[in-house]
Order: C-alpha cells, then structure tokens, then sequence
C-alpha cells in the first residue's frame, strides 16, 4: 500500500475494484465502514454484489476481466469534465497527452457495453472520484489474476496520478495482500528477478553487494515464477524443488497440471505444518513449526514490519522455517550460524535499504513502516509524499482487451473464483478447526436463480462443471448477488476444488495466471 490502513478513516472517497474486503481482509473492510459512516463516499466494482455493494454510493456489478475498460471509462469522464489534477500533472508527472489520447474513445456508453453496467452509474462514479480532495483506490486479485492484470494496476495509477490522488495522505494505491506475510517475502527476494529490497540479481553492483556481505558467488540469472517452474517440471526441465508453506495441488490453476508436474520431478521436498494435499506427494516432508511456536516478524499490507513472538515450544519434531534452513545449508557447505532471528534481522538491515533502520529493539511496542532509513527515523507512513520514488509519475495509456479465454457454445458460461470469510487459503488450518466447518464444510458454486431455473437446477442439488482442463462435482447455490451466465466459486476445497478448472494463460509481465476468468459448462447429474 502507498498508504496506511487508519488513514482510511480520514478520506473523501474510495474506490474498492476487485476486492471483497469485508471477507477477504475484514480489519480493513471495517475500516471502510467506519469512513463510510464518517462521510466518505463509496465506490464499489466486482461481479459480485458483495457486502460493501450495500454501503456503496454506486455499485458496478462489471463482468469479470472487464476493469481495464472501467477505469478508462472513469478516466475519460473526469477529463471530459476538467476534474483532473492540472498542477499535479504539470508539477509531478510525464506522458499525460498519451494517456489522454488513450482514454478518449472509452465514452460511458462504450464502457457500459463491455461491462454490462450502466453509463449514468460510470458517470456518477468518475464524479465521486474526480471529485473528491483525498481519494483512495484498494485493490485485490480480482485485479491482479489476469492475463491483463500488470496492465490494470497501471490503469489503477494513472486514475490515482490524474487527480493527484499519490504522495498525498488518506488516498494513494493500495493493494490489499492476499496472505499475512506476502508483502515480508517479497521484500526478502522471494521474487524471481530480485534479492532483498527489490534490488535486481542482473544488475552487478547489486550482486557485488551481495556477495561482499555473504562472502560467496551469487547467480546473476533471473528466476521463474510458479507457474514457469511447474511448466518446467511437466517438460523433464526441473528434476527437484522445495515448496515452503504453499499448497498447489490447491491453490494453483488447472490441478491435473499441477499433480503431473510435481509427478515429474526426480525428488520433492514439502515444509509446511501440516501434511497437505501437496505433502503427500513430496519424497521428504520437513515439519516446520507455526506462527505460534516461533519468534520472528511478519511485514504486512502497509508495509508495516511486526514482531512475532513465540508463544509455545514447536510440537513434536518441528522447528522453525529459518533453523530448517539454517541447518540445511549448512549440511551444504555454507557454514554460517544464526542463534536467534533478531541477528537474522540485524543481517537484513545491512544490506536492505528500507529496512536500514528496523532493529528488534524498535518494534517491541509498535510495528514500523518501511522505508525506515536509520536508527532514528520514525517509519514512512504513506509513500511519494515529496516527490514520485522514479522523480515523476508515468502515465502509462493501457488499451482493453478480452480474457484469454471467452465463453462459446460449449463452453457458455464464465466461471470466476474467490475466497470467503469463514477459510484462509488451502484450509490447511482453518480446515481443522470444527466451527468454522460447520459454517462451510464443502465446495459450493454460485449460480444465478435465472441460469439455475434455466437449467432446472435447484438449491444445494451436486452438479457437475466441466472446462477445458479438468472437472468437478460440486453443490449448486442458488443467489441473486452473481449475475446470469456468471458463476462464482470459492477456491479453498480440496475435494471439488475450483482450480481443477481454472485458466493457466499468464500475465505476460507479471506471470500471473488468469485465475479470475474461465470458460465453464454446467451438467445436471439427476438422481
């Protein structure tokens, strides 16, 4: 987030696109609330009719892969109307005349059609937007799980730079992580182009760095993502991996392509706290010990870096992920020992700028926001405040195109996946947990009353989705808060689970699977 979560509650307007807050990130969903009721204005876009829909000011029930064409929509009301920032744009940002030619033909009625919602309701929310002093965007995968979603959190920052909405308290661009510590492994380097601090393994003063503070030769060659490395492995490529706490045989699109891929490996080695549906195929599970059993920090959504404490000794064999692979890599030959994480992160904030000032010390009453440069700075709270981080803000003019796979005569409806409140992820603890099962227990799809009737299928009646990777057998919901020819499911099920079906197409940037929008049928299975 270029923003913090309390300053929500001091802003003219937000604008939630892709994001079911209240569920997926409930403190922050409240936080909305609370702004709501304080005076702030409501924007509110997602196929489905959500929670906060019903504290919108206007709701945009938009078909799925559709935002590219609504922000530009937006985009175009507000210049149309003169509401953009001028001064901002003059004094803080380069390549506006492109993004305005970009925008021009993306008229209300044009966007309307594509996204099935109204223009006046287009109008009235570029006005809410373009209007207001401090303005905030908040984002999620429903964003970002596109072949187009790089593209989308760009047309996300040229709407916040064209009202001046970045560098400014209570506004900014914020994506809401989708996991408690996404935002603590991404500034550690556990992304494929990157060491700790977002600093590139093909640049070489970076790797000189590097190698100096660890005293050893480091690759300069950019990794793969998930999806690469899983494509990799299906190809004979990848003979080994090691997957830390993450549960593809779940989590990842098209699962028939997952089991096959990790089937192909020559050896896999699985750290988790649980044996999950990935660990039972692993050749080694190493038993790693949970939040509770450790000590450590976690660096959440705001950039906000927290202790953990540990509250229980690990049970039975496991021990915490930075022992596991402390010993591992010693057994490899690179001999350096830590005695506790606090030294781990002294290491951190040599040779991470942002972290430069973060000691253990420091966080044993109150988290601290990175950038923390020194050991006297107080933490950043919102980013850009006085001047863009690349010296001025780019627009970039970002066109509309389809989902890589559209809907057709055998395969007629869209079929879009999500969480909800009661399941974290995979349900690798919640899973366990007795109360919440009996909330929701089982896969379910939703399915609008029009296409249910349709298709004569009643309320809680197993029916059978079928796309062009795999199929499931799943329970039908009936609701009116999808729209017809839609069909939402919640990813967290194993038994029935929705990425059997899901789309493996990549981001093109990004490498980000389009897990938002596949082309389904449905089938009755009778008594």
């Amino acid at each position: 987030m270029t923003n913090s979560i309390e300053e929500i509650l001091n802003t003219d307007a937000m604008f939630v696109i892709g994001s079911n807050t209240t569920e997926n990130h409930p403190v922050i969903g409240t936080m909305i609330k609370r702004a709501k009721k304080k005076g702030a204005k409501l924007i509110v876009a997602d196929p489905r009719r959500i929670e906060l829909a019903n504290y919108a000011d206007v709701f945009l029930q938009i078909k799925p892969g559709t935002n590219i064409a609504l922000l530009n929509g937006i985009m175009n009301v507000i210049i149309e109307r003169g509401l953009q920032d001028k001064a901002y744009i003059e004094e803080r940002t380069e390549n506006y005349e492109e993004l305005e030619r970009a925008v021009k033909d993306y008229t209300p009625e044009v966007v309307a059609e594509i996204c099935g919602v109204a223009a006046e309701d287009i109008i009235k929310a570029a006005l809410i937007y373009g209007e207001a002093d401090k303005a905030g965007i908040y984002y999620a995968m429903g964003v970002t799980q596109h072949t187009t979603g790089t593209h989308a959190v760009m047309s996300i920052s040229n709407l916040a730079l064209l009202c001046g909405n970045v560098g400014k308290e209570s506004a900014g661009v914020n994506p809401l992580r989708g996991q408690n510590n996404v935002q603590g492994a991404c500034d550690m380097g556990g992304l494929p182009a990157d060491l700790p601090g977002y600093q590139k393994v093909f640049k070489p003063e970076v790797v000189e760095k590097f190698e100096k503070a660890w005293n050893v030769k480091l690759p300069t060659k950019i990794g793969l993502t998930i999806p690469e490395i899983l494509d990799e492995a299906d190809k004979g490529n990848i003979k080994f991996l090691y997957i830390m706490g993450e549960n593809p045989m779940v989590s990842d699109p098209d699962i028939n392509h997952v089991r096959k891929s990790l089937k192909s490996l020559d050896f896999l080695v699985v750290q988790d706290i649980f044996l999950t549906e990935t660990a039972e195929l692993a050749d080694v599970v190493l038993p790693a010990a949970s939040f509770a059993e450790k000590d450590g920090t976690f660096s959440n959504t705001e950039r906000r870096v927290q202790r953990v404490r540990k509250a229980i000794k690990p049970v039975g064999d496991s021990k915490p992920d930075w022992q596991i692979i402390m010993e591992l890599m010693n057994r490899l030959g690179y001999t350096k020992r830590y005695n506790h994480p606090s030294e781990i992160m002294e290491e951190i904030s040599g040779v991470t700028p942002q972290y430069a000032g973060i000691r253990y010390e420091r966080l044993e009453e109150e988290g601290i926001q990175w950038p923390c440069l020194d050991e006297n700075h107080p933490g950043t709270i919102y980013l850009h405040k006085a001047s863009i981080a690349r010296g001025r803000g780019l627009f970039m003019p970002i066109e509309y195109t389809i989902s890589a796979e559209t809907t057709d005569a055998e395969y007629p409806y869209i079929f879009t996946t999500g969480r909800i409140l009661y399941h974290y992820h995979t349900r690798t603890m919640t899973g366990r947990v007795e109360g919440l099962n009996q909330i929701s227990s089982e896969s379910y799809v939703e399915i609008n009353e029009i296409t249910a009737m349709k298709l004569g299928i009643a309320h809680g009646e197993k029916i059978k989705l079928s796309s062009r990777r795999g199929e499931i057998i799943t329970t039908a919901r009936i609701t009116d808060i999808i729209e017809e020819g839609v069909l939402f499911m919640p990813f967290h099920f194993a038994e029935g689970a929705a990425n059997y079906l899901t789309n493996t197409q990549l981001d093109s940037i990004a490498k980000i699977p389009e897990l938002k929008v596949a082309a389904v049928k449905i089938q009755k299975l009778g008594s």
